[in-house]
């Protein structure tokens, strides 16, 4: 199953670079106080890293220029049989509290929209803006929510009020009314859209200081005036999935505080459906294939 002594081979319960499985094989130098056979564990978009350049040993694994992206490797990702681990520290065991077709999705996007909070000093104090309520936003809102933040969901679809608001948003503003009524109320925005947006226009509702995190993929290049950053010193900046360790207080603290996705779930028979599904953008939030 495996053919080097830091692997861990997984059956993954769902798909894609987010797979949650049981622990089938370990390797000789697998720390057997951290991983067992049997044991369920999730493997997300980062699957090893060397733990020896700058980045890696200043706990920033997942900007390793080597690191092992699992959908990268031509295997199939977590659509295969089995899920391999180059390390076995990128493995993330998992809380009891959150299912299986729960926790899969955090394993990137839970992640991809927790890390920011960390590592850009995001307060309980702030008010807080998520952008696009989604596979990520949905997430984001949650987090957010129960980190303390005063939350307002920003959506071009008016329909997802309600459900922005379930998530734990305190206020909802529609995209398509312009953003001239919101400038300078955010210390912090969380870009979850995919599409290109008026940068802009998104930097002017920022407080000084404030930064606009970008984790949902645009379709354009990203700019922003000088004047939109220099005056104010703001900052715009990117984000990816998190470090072992940012995963793993990801998953502690959305087992402390009941954050889960919200999933359909579909039979790996309906695969095919499934993917359909998510294309065409029906997913309410996210789509877990179980095996």
């Amino acid at each position: 199953m495996i053919d080097d002594a830091h692997g861990v081979t997984a059956y993954p319960i769902v798909a894609g670079h987010e797979a949650v499985g049981i622990v089938q094989a370990l390797g000789s130098a697998v720390d057997g106080t951290r991983l067992a056979i049997g044991q369920r564990v999730g493997v997300g978009a980062v699957a090893g890293s060397c733990f020896a350049c700058e980045w890696c040993l200043s706990g920033r694994q997942y900007l390793c220029p080597t690191k092992d992206r699992t959908v990268l490797r031509g295997e199939g990702g977590g659509f295969a049989t089995q899920v391999r681990a180059s390390d076995w520290r990128h493995v993330c065991p998992l809380p009891d509290a959150i299912g299986s077709a729960q926790a899969a999705p955090l394993l990137c996007a839970g992640v991809t929209v927790f890390a920011p909070l960390l590592r850009h000093g995001v307060r309980p104090t702030d008010r807080v803006a998520v952008v696009g309520v989604g596979g990520l936003g949905h997430l984001a809102i949650q987090f957010l929510a129960k980190w303390g933040c005063h939350v307002t969901a920003i959506s071009s679809t008016p329909e997802k009020e309600a459900d922005a608001r379930r998530f734990g948003a305190h206020a909802f503003y529609g995209a398509s009314e312009g953003l001239d009524r919101i400038t300078e109320s955010f210390d912090f925005i969380l870009s979850t859209a995919t599409g290109d947006l008026p940068r802009d226009a998104y930097l002017a509702t920022l407080r000084p200081h404030g930064t606009l995190s970008i984790v949902g993929v645009p379709h354009g290049a990203i700019s922003a005036g000088p004047l939109s950053l220099l005056p104010g010193e703001k900052k715009l900046v990117g984000g990816i999935p998190g470090s072992p360790t940012e995963n793993r207080q990801m998953l502690d603290f959305a087992a402390r505080h009941g954050i889960a996705p919200e999933v359909e779930s579909f039979p790996a028979a309906r695969m095919d459906e499934a993917l359909d599904h998510v294309r065409h953008g029906r997913a309410r939030y996210r789509a877990v294939l179980e095996l």
